[in-house]
């Protein structure tokens, strides 16, 4: 009897012996090895048999239970002697829990009540009506109950110098970036409470702007060499070679988003027409077309490296469980440790902006116009393209002034 079945014998998992079995399949399924598999049926087996130990029921497995398996002294059958419990066992042992949650045999979650029961209006609001992504949402709703404590919840009673009051303590405390995204959330928030009467119309005027010269900054992108350099860095890549190659494609051709990436379906794209139908901020849908070699690359990937899951993302992660990238971060990842393979050891960012603001650069140095580039990029103002103008240098050069010089009085 090898080790493994030694301890199956010892560990006695009861009533949830045939649960084990079924978290065992829908790890497999999920794509996960037969190892890492072992490693999550030992920690549920041997969390199982502490259970009937404790003489804890089923019925009462709750985030607490989780807590105390991770701190009891063990002393379960098997040979262990553990002071405690290591952080990724008991890991397993709450991926087992969530399990049986899932399934109906454990109690679900308690749900935590918010302080602020207005939020939760607002943050339906903004996913309805506004159209915001989650990561905007989650931002405005955390910068929220920062600033709720200082505004109060009778919203009724709100006027201009309560606003400016709390604007006013919060640019002591932090810079002009974050300011603006404070005060940007905090007039979203106001527009809503208006909206639906919960305080006076126009408080939202009362907010401060956070001065800033528009379109002071210079583009940051790479020259095109460079970016073919990272486009060919992913053939160093033993694995998500096809899929990373496809990625920074999309952002380096069509200056997509992150977002756009990380958000991408199958559905989007529409093979016999080559175009991609992108939702962009605010659910604005689009259709661009497809460069050749992006679509060759998206093509490669789909057919021989990405996993056979049940999901309708075109990304996923090469790791199981084979998911879409929780956030758009993930994309901007993909960038950064493309441009340290290519060698690139000072880039101006590292962001997969980096390669929509190529992206823009290059079609301008190509002699696309403004509109065009504005159209591609999926700009409202024609202001924010205008951007892209200072980078060409020539046609600046034709109609600068020469300096004049000293002027006698």
């Amino acid at each position: 009897m090898d080790a493994n079945n030694r301890i199956h014998w010892f560990l006695d998992p009861g009533p949830l012996s045939s649960w084990i079995d079924h978290f065992a399949a829908d790890l497999a399924a999920q794509g996960y090895t037969p190892l890492t598999i072992e490693g999550y049926t030992a920690s549920a087996r041997h969390f199982a048999a502490w259970l009937s130990i404790a003489g804890i029921s089923i019925d009462v497995i709750d985030d607490d239970v989780v807590r105390r398996f991770a701190e009891h002294r063990c002393r379960c059958s098997g040979g262990r002697q553990w002071l405690r419990i290591s952080s990724r066992y008991s890991h397993r042992a709450g991926r087992f829990v969530v399990f049986l949650q899932k399934a109906g045999v454990a109690r679900p979650p308690l749900k935590v009540t918010s302080p602020y029961p207005v939020l939760d209006d607002y943050e339906s609001w903004l996913r309805v009506h506004r159209g915001l992504s989650e990561r905007t949402i989650a931002r405005h709703l955390r910068l929220l109950y920062k600033l709720l404590p200082e505004l109060g919840t009778k919203t009724l009673d709100y006027d201009a110098a309560r606003i400016r009051d709390v604007i006013r303590e919060w640019r002591g405390r932090t810079g002009p970036a974050d300011l603006r995204t404070i005060t940007s959330a905090l007039r979203s928030y106001l527009r809503y409470l208006a909206g639906v009467g919960l305080c006076r119309p126009n408080l939202d005027h009362a907010i401060p702007p956070v001065l800033q010269w528009r379109l002071s900054s210079l583009p940051r992108y790479l020259a095109a060499a460079d970016v073919e350099r990272v486009i060919t860095s992913c053939d160093q890549l033993t694995r998500g070679r096809l899929r990373d190659r496809a990625i920074l494609l999309l952002l380096a051709r069509l200056g997509l988003r992150a977002g756009d990436v990380a958000g991408l379906r199958l559905n989007d794209i529409e093979w016999m027409s080559g175009m991609l139908r992108l939702s962009g901020k605010a659910r604005r849908q689009v259709r661009l077309p497809l460069p050749q070699d992006a679509g060759d690359a998206l093509l490669a990937y789909i057919e021989q490296e990405r996993p056979r899951a049940n999901q309708e993302a075109v990304f996923l992660t090469m790791i199981a469980p084979y998911r879409s990238f929780a956030q758009s971060s993930h994309v901007s990842t993909i960038v950064a440790l493309a441009l340290k393979r290519a060698g690139i050891s000072d880039p101006p960012s590292t962001g997969a902006c980096l390669l929509r603001h190529s992206a823009a650069t290059s079609m301008l140095r190509s002699g696309a116009t403004l509109e065009a580039i504005g159209t591609v990029l999926r700009h409202r103002s024609l202001d924010m393209t205008a951007h892209y103008a200072k980078v060409d240098v020539p046609m600046l050069e034709q109609i600068a002034q020469s300096w004049p010089g000293e002027l006698s009085c």
